[in-house]
């Protein structure tokens, strides 16, 4: 199996964005630094009506990897309590996908 996309959506409440943020880059963020096979991290958002939405996107070597960070329920959403309450609504579920081909600049 190749490299492993696991994408979480959530909508923050629109004064809690900045906050929600800055949870990915101390707290999350530096926790799947320390697991092996954890490759990347994007954050990825746009306005709605209801608030901003958020699609975190990870990319892992592994189930295994994600296993680490997840549990083994790994197709369950990891939403600590904190993240909770600065949403307006989150799933509670993840998609995970294997990537099988792309594309990049080379410079």
């Amino acid at each position: 199996m190749g490299i492993i996309s696991r994408h979480w959506k959530g909508i923050a409440k629109p004064d809690e964005e900045e906050n929600y943020i800055n949870h990915l880059r101390q707290d999350t963020f530096p926790k799947l630094r320390g697991i092996n096979g954890f490759i990347e991290a994007f954050i990825l958002r746009k306005t709605t009506d209801r608030g901003v939405e958020f699609l975190i996107v990870t990319h892992w070597q592994s189930m295994e990897a994600v296993r680490q960070f997840a549990g083994e329920a790994a197709g369950v959403a990891v939403v600590p309590l904190a993240v909770q309450a600065m949403m307006v609504e989150y799933d509670e579920e993840v998609a995970h996908y294997e990537i099988v081909g792309g594309e990049s600049r080379s410079e």
